[in-house]
């Protein structure tokens, strides 16, 4: 028997029928076996930059900013690729013929190594991934050209970068999807300290996929910080179909209808017209003024709605300008107009107005310390809209032409290199609809 009355039906990103009829309850990160394979993925799996190692000890720039004349090593890694991928292989396995996984890019530049599920088990977090796989990295280097006790500690400082002296592993050869456990600004975060920039590059740019990676990411992160308990799952789930995974196409066809020579305001009016013709709101008489508000029976489906529409809206709005910085003005404004139009709440009841507003100033306004692609769902400014702020944000800057100071490309460039080889990654809309 189906847990929630709600049925839905789920569309791509070129507006094609994927799966009809599916029960809410089905795209939960707890009951979706693509969901889960991607949280999975993203504990276990290390992108290693071999090819950042041999130039970083070529020119003794070990570290995050540090340069040791007299500690350069030439070795050749590249050339000698097969050997020490099976010495990492090796190492990080716990049993020969296990689930440990190496792939490899660029010649063998990058690797991707995802680290058996054992050590995950064995372990109280996923830091777990990221160190061993550092370890056996420094390991198989030092083994396999025979590098000496005096010299070791370079090679250990071209992979681990200056850890232990920082937190995390600043200017080092490995990286997760996830930052450090010690960067997540309080419980349950960590799916959601994931910076814009690097959904856009695993996604390859494209601003439907990466707002759906991105929900994944989020609303995944609800769900772990128990705001998904009760009759809350429900609101969470309502969300994460229709901004996320375009349920019933409600994404694409107010980017259609608007994308030509739309504007924020007529995703607005094109939003409460679709609301009104599914009958999840209704016009009220109202009290005799000219203004007549409009009611709903199920403000937790409004709510998605409004999600939605914000969404749209901002793709229809970065689009035209092909900048990201709309992004903030238009999580404000859509959401303003909105509510001034129908007397309801706009998304998240209010909550992605007030991080628009933050998120304006930290973003490009007189303070400016960065541009949207670097901000994330555990930020300060833009984390208190539940998982529905960041998804808009990672559109914007996947349709970003290049006005971005910290471009996706210069940023987290490794990552559509590695990761967006993975499907669940690439292209979540057909692997999520798919494992229903």
């Amino acid at each position: 028997m189906a847990k929630y009355a709600d049925v839905i039906d789920l569309y791509d990103d070129n507006g094609k029928l994927l799966k009809s009829n599916v029960a809410l309850e089905k795209i939960s990160p707890l009951v979706n076996p693509a969901i889960k394979s991607l949280v999975d993925n993203a504990k276990r799996t290390v992108a290693v930059n071999l090819g950042g190692v041999e130039a970083a000890l070529k020119n003794g720039k070990i570290g995050k900013h540090q340069q040791i004349l007299g500690r350069e090593l030439d070795l050749d890694i590249a050339g000698n690729i097969d050997a020490i991928e099976a010495k990492i292989k090796q190492y990080v396995s716990v049993e020969e013929g296990d689930d440990t996984e190496i792939k490899r890019f660029n010649d063998g530049k990058l690797l991707l190594v995802k680290v058996p599920k054992a050590r995950i088990e064995a372990a109280a977090t996923y830091d777990a991934s990221l160190l061993s796989v550092a370890a056996a990295t420094t390991y198989a280097l030092v083994e396999e050209f025979n590098v000496d006790m005096f010299d070791a500690n370079t090679v250990k400082a071209a992979v681990f970068g200056s850890y232990p002296v920082s937190q995390a592993l600043d200017g080092g050869a490995c990286s997760m999807i996830m930052s450090i456990p010690q960067n997540n600004e309080s419980l349950g975060y960590a799916l959601r300290n994931i910076p814009a920039n690097q959904t856009v590059m695993m996604t390859h740019r494209n601003a439907m996929q990466g707002a759906a990676l991105a929900a994944t990411f989020e609303q995944a992160g609800q769900f772990e910080m128990a705001n998904a308990v009760g009759p809350f799952e429900r609101a969470q789930l309502l969300i994460y179909a229709y901004q996320g995974l375009n349920a019933n196409n409600i994404v694409y066809d107010l980017v259609k209808e608007n994308g030509q020579t739309g504007t924020v305001g007529t995703v607005m009016q094109s939003l409460v017209e679709r609301a009104v013709e599914d009958g999840v709101i209704t016009q009220t008489a109202g009290n005799g003024g000219y203004f007549k508000p409009y009611e709903t029976k199920d403000p937790m489906l409004w709510n998605a709605y409004a999600s939605a529409g914000t969404l749209a809206a901002t793709m229809v709005n970065a689009g035209a300008g092909r900048f990201a910085q709309a992004v903030s003005s238009t999580l404000l404004y859509f959401n303003d107009i909105l509510e001034h139009e129908t007397g309801l709440p706009g998304a998240d009841y209010g909550r992605v107005m007030g991080a628009a507003v933050g998120f304006s100033f930290f973003s490009h306004s007189i303070y400016g310390g960065g541009g949207p692609g670097i901000f994330n769902g555990n930020h300060v400014v833009t984390r208190h809209a539940a998982g529905n702020g960041i998804p808009c944000i990672v559109a914007a800057c996947a349709l970003d032409a290049g006005t971005q100071m910290f471009s996706p490309e210069g940023t987290a460039k490794i990552y559509g290199e590695t990761f967006g080889s993975i499907e669940e990654f690439a292209n979540p809309l057909q692997a999520i609809a798919k494992a229903v």
